[in-house]
């Protein structure tokens, strides 16, 4: 018997989920996900105040929620969730402000020898370069994406 893989996304704690989704969107050349159709249908239906709604990139957009998802990979057009690679940014308050290390980081993986243009790439996004590391097991640099959050480009 082959068992189903599991459908997964990463949820990252977010200021600005719309921010984050942006530059994610551009740094893994992602899609914003259209939640609009979805948010109209309940608007419709009075199942949602308009409170927790803003606008974002000319559509209605969830106020506390961002997704990216892979160009290439299913999503539902009812609710414009992707059903595959996915990453989903969700408002914390200010209060909780990261105060230690990534316990989970994102590792990118761009054209082989074009490291350093990926790095000038996503920096142009907002990105932060923190360190170059150099070890036995290969070279790569550390960056923080626009609120902090590390990540490495190898």
């Amino acid at each position: 018997m082959t068992a189903t893989p599991v459908h997964w996304k990463l949820v990252i704690d977010a200021h600005d989920p719309h921010a984050q989704a942006d530059f994610w969107a551009a740094a893994l050349h992602y899609e914003v996900e259209d939640h609009s159709v979805l948010i109209a249908k309940l608007l419709d239906l009075d199942a949602i105040p308009p409170g927790i709604l803003l606008d974002h990139h000319d559509r209605r957009a969830w106020r506390d929620a961002a997704a990216v998802r892979h160009p290439d990979d299913p999503y539902d057009p009812e609710s414009g969730a992707g059903r595959g690679r996915r990453l989903l940014f969700n408002r914390i308050p200010r209060a909780e402000e990261k105060t230690a290390k990534n316990r989970l980081h994102i590792d990118l993986h761009g054209p082989a020898g074009e490291r350093d243009s990926e790095v000038e790439r996503l920096h142009a996004l907002g990105a932060r370069v923190e360190r170059q590391v150099r070890e036995q097991g290969g070279e790569w640099v550390v960056m923080t994406d626009p609120e902090g959050n590390e990540f490495c480009v190898h």
